[in-house]
């Protein structure tokens, strides 16, 4: 037998669904019966006549006015005199202590509620054209300096942030980095870069360029494939193609992530870009400071443009054309990039001039024909072809294979590498390693590297370049170049005490400890996350970018090599860089800079490299010094 709901159960399952509404609802309740309240006692109080003692009657409005002063303000009852006047006066002015009160309370947590929820960062960004950075870590910071400095010159760039932190947290971690914004508004916003909702909150469609960050803990590969997927596949997407730059960190996943993203997603490999930058930077000194100078927007960077006046003139003409910028190569009109392509390729109109140049606006043709070439002061010497290498590594991380294999492909038959670590091998994955090496064999030794036993043990001084890797997935970054630190000291007193100079190039991973190293006086440093922070913000601003590094950090093709100056020039003469690009392009190399070797570990000169320089400057060379260029070898 089914029993009828009575009429109070009805009436607080009534209540109870109002109350589920939220605040709004219980505002509403209270306002109408705050309302209702006040109009009963206007009415009673004109009705009946109530007034103090030798009053005047009240009017309707007069006494709707006195019923709201008393059910807003317990103490408007104290000047009463009358005792019915006073009685009923209590009676309002309860009633506005139960429910208007209420009222006010409920709307004062209402306020709070809302001002939380934009503390959290729920609301909409209504920015358009700016940079969008999808999720969270350590080279969101560099990202936003670079994109500070790229944007000086533009009217109100803006950087949107989304990430599952704290709205407040990730404001005050780029407080505290005192970043020098320029004219550069961040805006942040909390919430899942992997939720639609959460995505449109931050305008994606409207965004010039959009990155993703991988975290740096859990499965960081599969989350950016997936915010990738939230962007592309959105049904509200746009129609034209969006430009992402995306980090992946497993070469496995680097397939699938191209599938996802088609034409629209640049994606940077960032184990292997680090492999690749170690082991050319390890076979030549400094180079480390030419790729930071090509990526970052402090000084020169790479600009595409069209230059009519260069058509119909040959890739070796076109070298000449400019003071201050240095062409080093071409975008055909069919979109591929060639560094340092063939001298006499006659540039066609739709072709683009690839420059290292300090601005977009400072690629100027100078219009000269004369360009006092001293070709007197020109010589042409080979180098000797490279025979086996001998590297010592000394730590290790995940990276390791991957590094290994890449200097497999650039050494001659023959090499060695000497691994030294305490990192638990597995020996599944160093047979597996070896197994695909053509030109190298390699010995693995457990010991400390920080151990000057174990340093001076190794016969330092018999190895052609020394690799020192940190133990970043291990332990915490201070930690891990602390250890790095102390074997660089090790390395630093062999090379003292045997008066043999080292080339050594180390791994770091925090900028700041870039400067204590300096005592160390390593040849190069390399800040594996700067460095893929400043290629994702070149590549965020130029998407033909990605072609360019790519090419210049592939075995095949040209690369940035420092060769000796005396392979090119008369050491000791006086004369200008255009001679040493008359040089290079005689041997089918573009000179684009110099390395002193008098200021190789002083700060304030850029440690002796200068990329791009005026090709009217007047230089001189010693035996010691180099000379930058693109060369196929």
């Amino acid at each position: 037998m089914k029993l009828k709901p009575g009429f109070s159960e009805r009436i607080r399952y009534r209540f109870d669904n109002l109350m589920s509404k939220g605040p709004g609802a219980m505002i509403g309740l209270l306002g109408v019966l705050s309302l209702i309240t006040v109009i009963i006692a206007g009415v009673v109080y004109w009705g009946f006549r109530l007034t103090e003692v030798d009053g005047e009657p009240m009017g309707l409005f007069e006494g709707l006015w006195q019923g709201l002063m008393r059910a807003m303000d317990p103490g408007t009852v104290a000047g009463d005199i009358d005792w019915v006047f006073r009685l009923f006066g209590l009676f309002i002015t309860l009633c506005g202590i139960f429910i208007l009160s209420t009222l006010i309370g409920i709307l004062g947590s209402a306020i709070e509620g809302k001002l939380d929820e934009l503390r959290k960062g729920k609301s909409r960004v209504l920015e358009t054209n700016h940079t969008l950075i999808l999720g969270w870590s350590s080279k969101i910071f560099t990202i936003i300096s670079e994109l500070s400095i790229a944007g000086e010159n533009q009217k109100k760039p803006r950087i949107v942030i989304l990430s599952e932190e704290d709205k407040v947290e990730m404001e005050d971690a780029i407080r505290e980095k005192n970043i020098d914004m320029k004219n550069m508004k961040v805006i942040c916003r909390s919430g899942s870069p992997n939720d639609l909702d959460n995505l449109a909150i931050v305008n994606p469609h409207d965004a010039k360029s959009i990155i993703i960050l991988s975290p740096e803990d859990g499965d960081a590969d599969s989350q950016a494939i997936k915010t990738i997927l939230a962007i592309t596949n959105n049904p509200n997407r746009k129609k034209e193609p969006y430009h992402i730059v995306a980090e992946i960190k497993d070469p496995k996943n680097l397939e699938v992530a191209k599938m996802v993203g088609e034409d629209e997603v640049e994606l940077i490999l960032t184990d292997d870009i680090f492999a690749r930058i170690m082991v050319q930077t390890s076979r030549q000194s400094g180079l480390s400071l030419v790729y930071q100078e090509l990526m970052d927007y402090d000084g020169d960077e790479m600009y595409f443009g069209h230059e009519k006046s260069l058509y119909g003139k040959t890739f070796g003409e076109a070298i000449f054309a400019y003071e201050t910028s240095s062409v080093m190569g071409l975008q055909y009109a069919d979109g591929r990039v060639e560094i340092n392509p063939p001298m006499d390729y006659v540039i066609k109109e739709g072709d683009q001039v690839i420059t290292i140049t300090e601005d977009d606006d400072t690629m100027i043709v100078s219009g000269k024909t004369e360009f006092n070439i001293e070709y007197d002061a020109i010589v042409s010497k080979k180098e000797q072809e490279a025979g086996p290498e001998r590297t010592l590594m000394l730590g290790w991380n995940l990276r390791g294979p991957m590094l290994v294999r890449e200097l497999d492909e650039y050494v001659a038959s023959g090499s060695y590498i000497k691994i030294v670590s305490d990192y638990e091998f597995n020996q599944e994955s160093i047979d597996l390693m070896k197994k695909n090496l053509k030109n190298t064999t390699v010995d693995v030794m457990l010991a400390e590297t920080t151990s000057r036993e174990v340093i001076y043990s190794l016969d330092v001084t018999s190895f052609d370049n020394v690799q020192v890797l940190c133990y970043d997935d291990r332990l915490e970054i201070q930690e891990a170049d602390s250890l790095t630190l102390i074997t660089l000291l090790h390395l630093r007193r062999i090379s003292a005490e045997k008066n043999k100079d080292l080339k050594i190039v180390s791994e770091m991973l925090d900028m700041k400890n870039r400067d204590l190293a300096a005592v160390t006086k390593v040849d190069d440093f390399i800040v594996s996350d700067k460095l893929i922070s400043l290629l994702m913000s070149q590549i965020s601003e130029n998407k033909h970018l990605m072609r360019a590094f790519e090419d210049l950090l592939q075995s095949e093709g040209s690369e940035i090599y420092l060769k000796p100056a005396q392979n090119f020039i008369k050491l000791n003469t006086k004369l200008n860089f255009y001679t040493l690009v008359e040089s290079a392009k005689r041997v089918n190399m573009v000179a684009i800079g110099y390395k002193i070797a008098a200021d190789a570990h002083d700060a304030s000169k850029g440690f002796g490299v200068v990329v791009n320089p005026d090709k009217n400057e007047i230089v001189e060379f010693t035996i010691e010094d180099k000379l930058i260029v693109l060369a196929e070898d």
